[in-house]
């Protein structure tokens, strides 16, 4: 399951004057985990930033959905009520999440959230509407939770112990690797027995 994290990034930006200004930038990006967000960040960003850039924090974030139109690029966080009952003790309770969404202006934002909300079965109201600092949305990748080299188990095959005994397999990047004679192995063990004693 993926979660949305902001990733707070520090790096020296071209201003529109032609001046250099050290700033620090938030941006939003669906990961697994925390290593996974710093990693991802790095890859994200290493293809727009030019120079240094550090990570400079990173938090969970609470955020139901996204609603991206291509107009806009001003990124505005809603916050979204409503009561849903409590299946255990069966009274009301008040559920608030969390949605952004760009546009123009405050109004903007609000007519699109409640247009894209609007089979809803449920009666919400929003409570507060707020520009948000985000720069850039990166979203769920699915190429993300592929990983390289590993084979499912019912597709694995079983090691046959000829195969493997007497080997030691160098690390990569190593362009050797080694045998090692079963009477090498013995001569460690009767070595170890002997100091033992």
């Amino acid at each position: 399951m993926n979660n949305w994290f902001t990733v707070k990034v520090k790096y020296t930006k071209q201003l529109e004057n032609g001046s250099f200004k050290r700033v620090t930038e938030p941006y939003l990006l669906a990961a697994m985990t925390f290593t996974d967000a710093e990693a991802r960040i790095y890859e994200e960003l290493g293809q727009i930033i030019r120079g240094e850039f550090n990570v400079v924090g990173i938090m969970r974030t609470e955020i139901h959905d996204i609603f991206y139109y291509e107009d806009a690029d001003i990124w505005y966080k809603i916050k979204l009520s409503y009561e849903s009952m409590d299946a255990e003790s069966e009274k009301a309770k008040k559920v608030s999440q969390n949605f952004l969404v760009t546009a123009h202006s405050v109004k903007e934002a609000y007519d699109r959230i409640s247009e894209s909300l609007s089979t809803l079965m449920v009666d919400f109201e929003i409570p507060m509407i707020t520009v948000s600092p985000i720069v850039e949305v990166f979203p769920y990748q699915e190429n993300l939770d592929k990983e390289l080299s590993r084979t499912p188990l019912e597709d694995a095959q079983p090691l046959e112990d000829k195969a493997t005994k007497g080997k030691v397999f160098s690390a990569p990047g190593s362009d050797v690797d080694e045998e090692i004679e079963d009477e090498d192995e013995n001569e460690i063990v009767d070595e170890l027995e002997e100091s033992e004693d």
